[in-house]
């Protein structure tokens, strides 16, 4: 259809065309496998037992016959590790958000929202139907504005952020945020996809800001990125969770993870449970990469978490330097509008336990060509 081919060209013609690359037989120095525990032996066993097990799949959704023991077994695990009373587990990290925010705020309510959350908290935000206030990113003097002026006006506020922003690295204020909700009385919900694993000794933001979990806290996280396996669940209280059983729509009319998925990712929390050092090594291997990518000439962000971008600026640009760089057997991806904003176009490096030395030497290597 010639409309299709239209966007598809102006698309490639503003170097924003979107291409999906096979990475075997490449070093990939961008995925969210930031613990390496995606193939580690005990995750890998652990799935195969699930696998002989239940088989391939859980065969309906979690309220008809597709909920087991593995399921509520990583649900109860999950609950521990984030020091809440429950948990719910979901098809994805995008489906927990679509499904969870419109749960918690509908129309008459308030949600106020970070100019930098994911995609899928917007989008939750905006399936909601609530009224929507977006405050600059990590500005929470003006989010207190607001909240004065508009707190009275509403029975529910929802305060909507990111934990560790997924294109920049760096970490909301979840104290600042903690205490706003407290003041004014709102829902504080927390999307902790990309701290889960990460900090915190891996429990993710409330650990690594010194915080316990209240009854206005709800916890997002996802398992298919530091844990390595696939899903994502929410963590909150008895009540939230069994109000998502009966009202999240992507929970209700999706059928359940399989179980040699939860098995997988129930196997890495308990290795992350077991050996606490593994963010301290984390750490290390961020440093080390930030060695090397400070070889390029170009701003590198680096906020204290595994994601660190090199800002190219120009789309082409970044475009063209990822081409260069996947001919000398390396990966990592461009990323541009809209995922960020226009003329913010940057590579998106991650650090890994996965990294050896020797990868890491031919990262430099391929740079300085």
């Amino acid at each position: 259809m010639d409309w299709i081919r239209e966007i598809l060209y102006d698309l490639e013609d503003k170097n924003l065309y979107r291409r999906r690359i096979l990475r075997e037989g490449l070093k990939d120095f961008c995925s969210n496998d930031y613990l390496g525990l995606r193939d580690h032996p005990r995750v890998v066993e652990a799935s195969k037992r699930a696998l002989e097990e239940y088989g391939l799949g859980s065969g309906a959704s979690q309220l008809v016959s597709g909920y087991i023991r593995v399921h509520a077994e990583l649900e109860e695990k999950l609950a521990q590790f984030k020091g809440t009373p429950a948990c719910v587990l979901f098809g994805s990290g995008y489906m927990a958000n679509v499904g969870t925010i419109p749960v918690l705020a509908g129309e008459g309510d308030l949600i106020l929202s970070d100019e930098l959350n994911h995609a899928s908290l917007i989008d939750g935000c905006r399936l909601s139907r609530a009224d929507k206030k977006v405050f600059k990113h990590r500005d929470y003097e003006q989010l207190e504005e607001i909240l004065k002026k508009e707190r009275h006006r509403y029975g529910k506020v929802l305060i909507v952020t990111d934990s560790v922003f997924s294109m920049d690295g760096d970490l909301a204020d979840l104290k600042a945020l903690y205490d706003l909700s407290e003041m004014f009385n709102c829902i504080l919900y927390i999307d902790d996809a990309h701290g889960t694993g990460t900090i915190g000794r891996g429990r993710g933001g409330l650990e690594e800001f010194n915080l316990r979990w209240r009854g206005n806290v709800v916890l997002m996280g996802t398992l298919s990125k530091a844990l390595g396996s696939y899903g994502a669940f929410v963590c909150g209280s008895e009540e939230v969770v069994e109000l998502l059983v009966n009202r999240a729509r992507s929970l209700i009319f999706t059928t359940s993870l399989p179980p040699a998925v939860c098995a997988g990712a129930l196997e890495s929390v308990r290795i992350i449970d077991e050996n606490p050092d593994m963010v301290e090594r984390l750490r290390e291997a961020e440093r080390r990469l930030l060695d090397v990518l400070s070889e390029l000439p170009y701003d590198v962000i680096y906020e204290g978490t595994p994601i660190i971008p090199v800002l190219v600026g120009d789309e082409g640009e970044a475009l063209s330097i990822s081409k260069k760089l996947l001919e000398e057997g390396i990966f990592v991806q461009a990323i541009r509008y809209p995922t960020v904003p226009k003329g913010r176009a940057r590579l998106r490096f991650t650090a890994s336990l996965r990294y050896s030395e020797g990868d890491l030497e031919l990262l430099s290597e391929a740079l300085r060509s």
